[in-house]
């Protein structure tokens, strides 16, 4: 079973009928056990980075993603979701996230924000979640990113500059982009990291 947090954050019912594509039973939640024992966890995310972090933390979702961590259970945050998972955010003002990595989002210096619309990926390493979609595009919508390298894994994006479109660090992945809303290829990299659960 796949748990997508719900903690007033993100785009849960297209991002529940995205991630049910994979085969997987798919739950809306905000119950820290079925969160915590869930074979997968989304950890969705739209808006400023503080007002996620406010959300995530009212549902005790920070804990929740730690200890995961811990007992190296697959997470996958997307979009702020993706930038909640680091150290700092910098979106009106300094604002402490969950810490999985650290680094700070920051943001874009491009001559048009927000960065909207569909853009490929560049991927380096080895990567599970690109796999057989490595050369396609996602859809972005969002003006602050990470910019430094963090995990075993990284797909870079430009737009202005170059920034961190995913990662894959063990049984932690996130991506800047939503893949709920880039077609098949978006469906084929849920599959991907569904089908290691």
């Amino acid at each position: 079973m796949i748990a997508i947090l719900d903690y007033g954050s993100g785009n849960l019912r297209s991002a529940q009928r995205a991630f049910e594509r994979s085969g997987k039973e798919v739950v809306v939640t905000s119950d820290r056990d079925i969160a915590l024992n869930a074979q997968g966890l989304v950890v969705p995310g739209v808006g400023a980075f503080a007002a996620c972090m406010r959300g995530l933390v009212a549902v005790g979702g920070d804990a929740i993603v730690r200890d995961r961590l811990a007992k190296q259970r697959p997470t996958l945050g997307i979009c702020v979701g993706m930038q909640i998972l680091f150290s700092d955010g910098l979106e009106h003002g300094s604002h402490k996230g969950i810490g999985m990595w650290n680094g700070e989002v920051s943001q874009l210096d491009a001559p048009i924000l927000p960065h909207m619309g569909w853009n490929t990926v560049e991927v380096t390493g080895s990567s599970k979640l690109f796999k057989g979609v490595e050369k396609e595009s996602f859809y972005f919508v969002h003006s602050y990113a990470a910019k430094k390298s963090v995990g075993q894994s990284q797909a870079w994006t430009t737009h202005g500059e170059k920034f961190l479109s995913a990662v894959e660090d063990g049984a932690l992945c996130a991506t800047q982009f939503h893949p709920e809303k880039s077609g098949k290829a978006g469906l084929t990299l849920i599959a991907n990291w569904s089908a290691g659960l």
